[in-house]
């Protein structure tokens, strides 16, 4: 399975991909079709960014 490190960070922050796909603006749906190719090193940065703050309470 693609962005295994995306789904494994999330599920151990508490974090569901819904909340990351509200972050960022864009559909659930949108995001889980987004995690099924590899994403490129830039927009998994983001996306940890987005992981880290959501588990602090930030967003």
């Amino acid at each position: 399975m693609t962005n295994q490190d995306i789904r494994r960070t999330a599920a151990g922050a508490g974090v569901k991909l819904w909340q990351i796909a509200e972050a960022l603006g864009v559909a659930d749906c949108s995001l889980s079709r987004k995690l099924r190719r590899e994403l490129p090193a830039e927009e998994k940065e983001k996306i940890f960014s987005i992981i880290r703050e959501l588990e602090k309470g930030a967003v």
